[in-house]
């Protein structure tokens, strides 16, 4: 009998022993805007700026055009409902009844008035050294007659976790007609103007794009990767210029 409780005693702490493989920190901020806002730009310069000083590539910057705003009298032209809906899943995560702009949301644990320099560079301070669970490989990228297609590969676990895969607008500047920015000229950086999720069955697979006519022929564009969990916390991103 004292054999047989010594080895199941010995079962957890084998299994509390197995390592499990990390990867170097990525840290990606998805910041909730509006062209109607006027309380944005501010939040809009600063992820520009931390997105320009990044020269790691440890920080991914998207700004998410809401659509809430629009009423005013400025359709804003990145605007999505989808992106108003991304940030009420947040909401519901976060026990929040409002949302709000400009809202940074971190690795997709926690937020902050996007605004905030002093509380963005504290947290970048701190996520900066939390490494990823997962990281992700691109390969055979084709952007060929309006589509752009890839190959990737995940390492890390891919368990009840989904691919988001995000086309970026690298910036655009807009003259304000109308609404509470009206006459004022904006540039917007880090722009999501296409984003869909893929629920991983494989750790690898390939995907196409169709690239929407909001994107000009003159725009720098980028692929922007992130694994996320069932908890939509943020655990492996990565990006790729076009």
């Amino acid at each position: 009998m004292k054999h047989i409780l010594l080895t199941l005693f010995m079962i957890p702490l084998l299994f509390s022993t197995e390592k499990v493989e990390t990867y170097p920190p990525v840290t990606v901020l998805e910041l909730f805007t509006s062209q109607g806002c006027s309380s944005c730009p501010p939040a809009d310069k600063l992820l520009t700026a931390i997105q320009d000083r990044d020269d790691k590539n440890s920080v991914i910057a998207l700004s998410y055009h809401v659509d809430y705003w629009n009423y005013i009298g400025w359709k804003d032209p990145f605007s999505k409902a989808s992106f108003s809906d991304k940030q009420r899943l947040y909401s519901r995560k976060f026990n929040s009844s409002t949302i709000y702009t400009p809202q940074v949301v971190v690795n997709g644990k926690e937020h902050f008035v996007g605004s905030n320099e002093v509380v963005m560079k504290n947290k970048l301070k701190a996520y900066a050294s939390i490494a990823s669970k997962n990281k992700i490989d691109v390969t055979s990228i084709v952007n060929s007659q309006g589509n752009i297609s890839f190959e990737y590969i995940i390492g890390g676990s891919i368990r009840n976790k989904v691919l988001r895969v995000a086309l970026v607008i690298e910036e655009r500047i807009t003259k304000i007609a109308r609404g509470e920015n009206r006459n004022r000229t904006l540039k917007n950086s880090n722009i999501v103007v296409l984003e869909d999720k893929l629920n991983l069955k494989s750790a690898k697979g390939t995907h196409q794009l169709t690239i929407p006519n909001l994107v000009n022929k003159t725009d720098k564009i980028k692929l922007v990767f992130i694994i996320q969990n069932s908890d939509l916390d943020v655990i492996g991103a990565s990006q790729v210029n076009l």
